[in-house]
C-alpha cells in the first residue's frame, strides 16, 4: 500500500483548517494572558475562562474536520489541562481513566514485542544479518546516549540551577530514601535475562521479553522449514492481532491522555511552573538542544525524510508527553515507523532494544539532575568526577523508560553510591512529573529515529508494502 496518503494526511493543512485552528489557539493564548494580568479580579477570571473554553471548542471543531486521531489527542491534552486548572478536585478523580488506558496498553506491549521480534528474526532467514543489525543498533545507541549525557552536563553547569537552593528539613522520609541500595553492573546484567518468561510478561519487563524473543527466534530459524513454519505462522498471526488490538485501544487514547493531563495539572497546579522554574527551563532547553543539534543532524546525514518523520512521530510523541510513559506510546510508535517505511523486522528489533539502551531523554535528565543534587547540597564536583558519575548512570539507567518517574529510583541509588544527600531530591519531586513528560517524549522520538537510521544503514528503508492492518489503524 502506498505511504503517500499517510504523510499528506498528517502534514497538509488546508486554508479552512487554518481558519479554525489559528483563531482557536489565539483564543486560548488570550485567555491565558487575561488570567495572568487580571490579578484576581472576578470579571477578568470569568472572561479568561470563557475565552479558553471557546478556544478549546474551536480546537475540537478543527479535530472533527481533520478526521484523524492525532488532533483529538492534542485537543484532549489542552482540555485536560484546562479542567485541571479550573476544577482541580474533579480533575484528580479523572486519573482512573488514564490508568485504564495505561493498563490496556500494557496488555499489548509484551505480546507485541514477543511476536514481532520472533517473526522478524525467524522470518528474516539471515541470522548474520540480524547480528549485524544488532551491532549497528548498539553502536548507535551508545553514541547518542553519550551525546545526551554531554548536553545534560553542559546545560546544568551553565545554568547552575541547584546553586543557592534552600533545602527542606530532613525527616523520616529522608532516612528511608537514604537506604536505597546502589545499583551495580552485575545487578543490571542479571536482570537482562528472564528466569520465567510468563513472569517477565506479567511484570512488563520489556528487555527480558526481548532477550527471550531473540533466543526463541534464533532457535526457530535454526529448525527445518517444515517444523518451524507452524510456529512462525502463529507468531505472524499474533503480531497482526496485537496491531489490530492496538487500533481498537487507541480509540480510547484521547480520553486517557486528557485524563492524565487533567490529573497532573489538578494535582500539582500550574503554579508549580514557578517553583524551580530554572531547573525546568534548563531541562527543556537541553532537550531542545539535543533535538536540534544531535537528532536533526543524524536524521539529515542518514537520509531520513525529516518532514515525514515528524508527521509520523507526532502521535506517539504526544501520547508519551501526556502520559509520561514510553510504554504507552510503544505500539503506536511501531506502527508509525512501519508506515514511514521501516520494515517490521527492524522496527520490532530496534525500538524494543532502544527502550533499554537508548534512553536519550532519561540519560540527559539524570546527568542534569544528579549534578543539580550536588550543587544544591554544596558538594563541589570536578568534571572528572561528573564524568565518572555519568558513566555509572549509563549502566544504572537501563530499563527505566517504561515506568513513570522510575528515574527517581536511579537518582536515589546514584546519591547513595556517591554519598550525596537525598534532601535535594525532595525538591525535584515537586516538578518531576513535568520533567518526566519532556524526557519521555524525547525517549520515544529517539527510538523511532533509531529504527529509521538503522533501516537506512541496512538499505531497507521504504522498500516494503505497508501492512493493511497498520494502515487501517493509522487512517483512523
Amino acid at each position: 500500500m502506498d505511504r503517500g496518503w499517510y504523510s499528506s494526511q498528517h502534514m497538509n493543512l488546508s486554508k479552512n483548517d487554518l481558519g479554525v485552528l489559528l483563531p482557536a489557539v489565539a483564543l486560548v493564548m488570550i485567555g491565558v494572558a487575561v488570567q495572568a494580568t487580571g490579578r484576581g479580579m472576578h470579571g477578568s477570571l470569568v472572561a479568561s475562562e470563557t475565552l479558553r473554553w471557546v478556544g478549546v471548542l474551536g480546537l475540537a471543531v478543527y479535530a472533527v474536520k481533520r478526521r484523524t486521531l492525532t488532533p483529538w489527542i492534542f485537543v484532549a491534552m489542552v482540555a485536560g489541562a484546562e479542567i485541571g486548572f479550573d476544577a482541580p478536585g474533579f480533575a484528580v478523580g479523572l486519573r482512573v481513566f488514564s490508568d485504564i488506558f495505561l493498563r490496556l496498553i500494557r496488555t499489548i506491549v509484551a505480546p507485541l514485542i514477543l511476536a514481532t521480534l520472533v517473526t522478524g528474526i525467524a522470518g528474516h532467514g539471515d541470522l548474520k544479518g540480524v547480528g549485524r543489525m544488532g551491532i549497528k543498533s548498539l553502536i548507535y545507541f551508545e553514541v547518542l546516549t553519550t551525546l545526551a549525557l554531554v548536553i545534560g552536563l553542559v546545560a546544568i553547569n551553565i545554568s547552575k540551577a541547584g546553586v543557592g537552593l534552600t533545602l527542606p528539613a530532613s525527616g523520616g522520609a529522608t532516612e528511608t530514601l537514604a537506604k536505597v541500595e546502589p545499583t551495580h553492573w552485575q545487578d543490571f546484567l542479571l536482570h537482562v535475562f528472564p528466569d520465567n518468561i510468563a513472569k517477565s510478561i506479567a511484570e512488563g519487563q520489556i528487555l527480558q521479553v526481548a532477550v527471550f524473543a531473540v533466543f526463541f527466534g534464533i532457535a526457530l530459524a535454526s529448525l527445518p522449514a517444515e517444523k518451524g513454519a507452524p510456529v512462525l505462522r502463529l507468531c505472524e498471526s499474533l503480531s497482526e492481532v496485537m496491531f489490530k488490538f492496538t487500533n481498537v485501544v487507541m480509540y480510547f487514547a484521547p480520553i486517557g491522555v486528557g485524563a492524565a493531563m487533567a490529573f497532573t495539572v489538578g494535582h500539582m497546579g500550574l503554579g508549580v511552573l514557578v517553583n524551580l522554574g530554572k531547573l525546568l527551563l534548563t531541562l527543556y532547553a537541553a532537550l531542545a538542544a539535543y533535538g536540534l543539534f544531535v537528532m536533526l543532524p543524524v536524521a539529515l546525514v542518514a537520509g531520513v525524510p525529516v518532514k515525514r518523520f515528524l508527521a509520523a512521530v507526532a502521535e506517539p510523541a504526544t501520547i508519551a508527553f501526556a502520559t509520561a510513559t514510553s510504554e504507552a506510546a510503544l505500539p503506536r510508535a511501531m506502527e508509525a515507523m512501519e508506515a514511514l517505511g521501516v520494515p517490521r523486522r527492524i522496527v520490532s528489533f530496534v525500538i524494543p532494544a532502544g527502550y533499554s539502551f537508548n534512553l536519550d531523554g532519561s540519560t540527559l535528565y539524570l546527568a542534569l539532575a544528579s549534578v543539580f543534587v550536588a550543587q544544591a547540597a554544596g558538594v563541589p564536583m570536578t568534571w572528572g568526577e561528573q564524568l565518572f558519575m555519568m558513566g555509572t548512570l549509563i549502566l544504572t539507567s537501563k530499563g527505566v523508560a517504561g515506568v513513570p518517574r522510575a528515574t527517581l529510583v536511579v537518582l536515589l541509588a546514584t546519591a547513595a553510591t556517591f554519598r550525596l544527600p537525598t534532601e535535594p531530591i525532595f525538591v525535584i519531586l515537586g516538578i518531576d512529573a513535568l520533567m518526566d513528560m519532556g524526557r519521555t517524549m524525547v525517549n520515544v522520538v529517539g527510538n523511532c529515529l533509531a529504527s529509521a537510521v538503522v533501516a537506512r544503514w541496512e538499505g531497507q528503508f521504504d522498500l516494503e508494502e505497508l501492512d493493511e492492518v497498520v494502515a487501517e489503524g493509522l487512517a483512523d
